[in-house]
């Protein structure tokens, strides 16, 4: 084999390894965080998350329609009766924020609502 291919093909091998190794990232798997709402709570209403750490809210509700709203990120979602919501959710900024429900579901709606701290 002619010396100028030889190298070539050196060169090429190194820069797929490179790619291959170097350049690789593995997909993280999502944390799975249930929360479950309840006229007129959520539970858990305090979380902690870890910033760029993904996470999979798996939403319900045990009695009516609810909502599950965080603000701060523009997340929002519907949790209905007997059926479970997946919400994935990457938190890229620090600090306290609170998730509240959005759709109204009685006299002791305004109250509902929980913290998500990230750090």
């Amino acid at each position: 084999m002619p010396h100028g291919r030889r190298t070539w093909l050196g060169a090429a091998a190194s820069l797929a390894m490179l790619g291959l190794t170097g350049g690789y990232v593995a997909a993280q798997t999502p944390r799975v965080i249930a929360i479950k709402a309840k006229k007129f709570t959520f539970t858990p209403d305090k979380i902690t998350l870890t910033k760029g750490e993904p996470v999979m809210f798996e939403l319900s509700s045990e009695d009516v329609l609810m909502g599950f709203s965080l603000p701060d990120f523009k997340l929002r979602a519907d949790m209905l009766p007997g059926k479970v919501t997946q919400l994935m959710f990457t938190p890229q900024r620090a600090g306290e924020f609170e998730f509240i429900c959005d759709v109204f579901c009685g006299d002791l709606h305004e109250d509902m609502q929980g913290v998500i701290t990230v750090v």
